[in-house]
């Protein structure tokens, strides 16, 4: 299986996501559109992030008491190659996480990079933070991403009636989830060496 590292995000890795979701086909697998048309990029701005000073930066990528509470992180392959983005939007009074990943390099697609990086987000979630459930919310036009959340162990949780604008329609959503005795049974071993930093500290 493919492996990466989770770090800390840099203004570089920024300007490549924005760079990246100038391509419709990547801006539609990760947060969509608007409503209004633009590509969505929840936590922050990539383009007005480029020129944040550094107040505006530790507000978004080291303040552990931003609401809501997002743990950011680049995806690094062990080769040294950024080739994406994961989230954490996390609710430490529910002991929950919504999860979210992007692999923006499209020659990276389809080599399992996506469900490596999904594993170090659990790592985090489960193994450090010690939350108790993690989510995911999927639009039903992106059925490999469901696929990829499926084989990795996440459950069918109940559906967003046309929580999604694409293409000009709306669209349902999935709403997939793991609980921490389910990712203990799929990885008794656990997924150890995939995450490189721990910046934020344990809940």
């Amino acid at each position: 299986m493919a492996r990466v590292e989770l770090r800390q995000v840099t203004r570089e890795d920024v300007g490549r996501i924005a760079e990246w979701l100038k391509d419709p086909e990547v801006a539609e697998i990760w947060f969509g559109r608007y409503t209004y048309g633009d590509a969505a990029h929840l936590g922050y701005d990539p383009e007005q992030m480029l020129k944040a000073n550094e107040t505006e930066w530790n507000e978004v990528f080291h303040d552990p008491h931003h609401h809501p509470h997002r743990d950011i992180f680049s995806i690094y392959t062990l080769e040294g190659d950024h080739v994406g983005e994961g989230q954490l939007s996390i609710d430490e009074a529910l002991g929950d996480s919504q999860l979210s990943v992007l692999v923006g390099r499209k020659d990276m697609w389809h080599k399992g990079i996506g469900t490596a990086a999904v594993l170090a987000m659990l790592e985090h979630v489960f193994e450090h933070l010690r939350l108790h459930r993690a989510w995911v919310d999927v639009p039903e036009y992106n059925m490999a991403a469901r696929r990829m959340f499926e084989s990795i162990g996440f459950q069918h949780e109940g559906t967003l009636r046309q929580s999604r604008p694409h293409e000009g329609a709306r669209h349902n959503s999935a709403i997939l989830g793991i609980l921490v005795d389910e990712y203990e049974r799929h990885y008794p071993e656990g997924v150890t060496s995939h995450v490189i930093d721990w910046e934020t500290q344990r809940i």
